[in-house]
């Protein structure tokens, strides 16, 4: 279930780069990438601050928030939601220290 709405969810992300910025959500943010980007550093706060009080429903909320916008500025990008999934792939089995230290500086 969890890919199939991450798929769906692209694909209606996708479709709303040639909507208008005043009939989307979604369109208003892609014609403004910088509030795209603030968007992604508020619903960060909010997650950590969610976390901190320990309300389940308010981390899962938040979260649900900011992943969203990441999708966002992902499909902006021309990226999906595979391609994090594939990289995520990769480190799979990887201790977090080594890739941490392969990673390119």
């Amino acid at each position: 279930m969890s890919n199939d709405i991450l798929k769906e969810l692209a694909a209606i992300l996708e479709a709303r780069k040639s909507e208008s910025a005043d009939s989307s959500y979604v369109a208003s943010l892609y014609a403004k990438p910088d509030k795209m980007l603030e968007k992604i550093g508020e619903e960060a706060v909010e997650t950590i601050i969610a976390a901190k009080n320990g309300d389940r429903e308010q981390i899962i909320y938040e979260t649900a928030d900011l992943w969203f916008h990441s999708m966002v500025m992902l499909a902006q990008k021309d990226l999906s939601p595979d391609d994090i999934l594939s990289e995520l792939a990769r480190r799979f089995g990887v201790s977090g220290h080594d890739e941490k230290a392969s990673r390119n500086k």
